[in-house]
């Protein structure tokens, strides 16, 4: 009797710390998921002011449009949580969309070979964020959904997990990704 008691409390026991490891497993992943999203994030933001001079070289009088880009800009520098990184990130995309649309006016800019690699780098960046998000919300799901089964709900009470916010846009117009024409 004293042995099924003792296998018992070991198969518990067993599982606790697995379904612990498990979720820690899954944090961790969410984190590094929110991590590759930063740093594409990084990117683009150090690829502006680049950007920017380029740009301004041939539209000096399209002042307005570098403020704004450089508050955005700004706005992503300071943001610090997933919903206010999303939100920033809304604003730089739609100013950005803006400066590519400035660009068109100038034929001279279009074919500036500094531009043009400017531009290339920013495309690829973005696709980098579009991989990089979607990555971070499939493991949040993971995580959020290992948080609500039974039986690890009650371990991750018991261990305080929290669910992780999603990477979401929350504006319509911004929920396709930049298209930069030339």
């Amino acid at each position: 009797m004293g042995w099924i008691i003792l296998v018992i409390v070991a198969i518990i026991v067993i599982y606790i710390i697995a379904a612990y490891n498990n979720l820690i497993t899954l944090k961790n992943r969410a984190e590094n998921g929110w991590a590759q999203i930063d740093t594409q994030l990084q990117r683009r933001f150090d690829l502006i002011p680049n950007l920017v001079e380029t740009v301004k070289g041939y539209a000096a009088h399209e002042k307005e449009l570098f403020e704004k880009v450089t508050a955005a800009r700004a706005g992503m520098a300071n943001a610090k949580t997933v919903a206010e990184k999303a939100e920033a990130d809304n604003v730089l995309s739609g100013t950005l969309k803006s400066l590519f649309a400035v660009a068109e006016a100038y034929p001279d800019l279009k074919a500036n070979s500094n531009f043009k690699e400017l531009q290339i780098e920013l495309t690829n960046t973005e696709n980098k964020i579009s991989f990089a998000r979607q990555f971070y919300n499939d493991t949040v799901t993971r995580f959020n959904t290992a948080l609500q089964v039974f039986p690890k709900n009650i371990i991750a009470n018991i261990f305080h997990f929290s669910k992780k916010e999603y990477f979401e846009t929350t504006e319509e117009n911004v929920r396709e990704a930049p298209k930069v024409e030339f």
